[in-house]
């Protein structure tokens, strides 16, 4: 019998699809599931191909809008405005009050998350009027309406274009006053909506989370008694928003979503592949990342950090000020670029500058949170 021959390509991508599948399997992910989220997720062009990009890891930037509006930019549900407990749906703007950079380095060693307090006042990059200062948060608001404004000046444009081409002009100034003040490349994005914690919490069956004392707060509608607990959907939402009533405010709210990502990763572990489906559904109506990343890979990036194996930072600044009537962080960003670049430490950094003279200052004023067994950070 003549032997058949098989063209070299068709053996390659053979070859590439089953070990895709062995992966997948042994990741306790479905090709259907993968495929459904792939093609369901939203994507953003916020990244140029030509952006700078990390050597020998990957750093990805998490954006957490206030915004009470969908990705369409359409009023959510009664319902789930009603359980967020966060105003009307014209409330919260375009800030992204949550900013973190991911640092996951290729050869499997701990990865890093560094949280950029929300009120750190710097230099606003991809903002009509450049060169100028304010909150970190607003670059992605403060670019949104000058491009809408522009758009709407040049003619008529349907809702929901205006509010993708905003967002679009918002998620770049963010990505670009990031990079600018860490001075590090941002690779990836991924952008979540206030809604987006509520009905990821949701889809888990409730996350736990351990508190050192009792907090109440009207604001957020935050009510814990201390210690280890699990909170609904609802509960969950307060506690990574509650800031009043905390002795470090905004800070320890950072810890607080900090020690939020922390418990939702060890529960999503813990889960496998049972909490997929929930969690693609989530990620396709609230979750918005930039085209280039490739979600397979991420997934399997992040399912191996779990366990200590991700170390959470906030970082450093001088001291408070209120200006206007509005609290702003004084940061000093050689100081913060020095503690980044421990971390990150591009090799392009090492070729073009010198080693700094200065010791870099520890991350933050008060020690990490020390984990419970189950690697649940008990914070204030």
């Amino acid at each position: 019998m003549p032997r058949l021959r098989v063209p070299a390509l068709i053996v390659v991508r053979t070859t590439w699809i089953l070990v895709s599948i062995v992966l997948m399997v042994a990741a306790g992910v479905a090709w259907a599931t993968y495929q459904d989220l792939n093609e369901g997720v939203r994507r953003s062009r916020a990244i140029a191909p030509d952006a700078p990009r990390s050597t020998g890891a990957v750093n990805i930037l998490v954006m957490g809008l206030t915004t009470r509006l969908d990705l369409n930019g359409e009023p959510l549900p009664d319902a789930v405005l009603s359980q967020l407990q966060a105003g009307e749906s014209d409330r919260g703007g375009y800030n992204a009050n949550t900013l973190m950079l991911l640092h996951i380095p290729n050869d499997g060693s701990q990865a890093s998350a560094l949280s950029i307090p929300r009120d750190n006042f710097v230099e606003l990059h991809g903002v009509p009027g450049e060169p100028i200062k304010g909150k970190i948060k607003e670059a992605y608001g403060r670019a949104k309406i000058a491009e809408e404004s522009r758009l709407r000046s040049q003619g008529a444009r349907s809702p929901r274009e205006l509010e993708y081409l905003g967002r679009e002009a918002g998620r770049r100034a963010q990505i670009e006053t990031v990079r600018a003040f860490l001075d590090v490349p941002i690779d990836h994005m991924a952008e979540v909506s206030l809604a987006g914690f509520y009905y990821l919490a949701g889809a888990l069956g409730g996350v736990e989370v351990c508190v050192n004392n009792a907090t109440q707060d009207t604001y957020s509608g935050s009510n814990l008694v201390a210690g280890k607990q699990t909170l609904n959907a609802s509960q969950a939402l307060a506690f990574v928003r509650q800031r009043h009533g905390l002795k470090n405010g905004d800070l320890d709210r950072t810890r607080r979503q900090q020690a939020f990502i922390a418990s939702v990763m060890h529960k999503i572990r813990a889960q496998g592949s049972s909490a997929l489906p929930g969690l693609v559904d989530v990620a396709k109506q609230n979750v918005v990342v930039d085209e280039g990343i490739e979600l397979f890979d991420f997934a399997l990036r992040m399912s191996n950090l779990t366990g200590g194996r991700m170390a959470f930072q906030t970082l450093p600044i001088e001291h408070t000020e209120t200006v206007d009537g509005e609290s702003i962080n004084i940061v000093d960003t050689h100081k913060v670029r020095r503690v980044v670049a421990e971390i990150v430490d591009p090799p392009a950094r090492k070729q073009q500058k010198p080693p700094a003279p200065v010791p870099a200052a520890p991350a933050e004023a008060q020690p990490p949170p020390p984990p419970t067994a189950d690697s649940i950070p008990c914070v204030d």
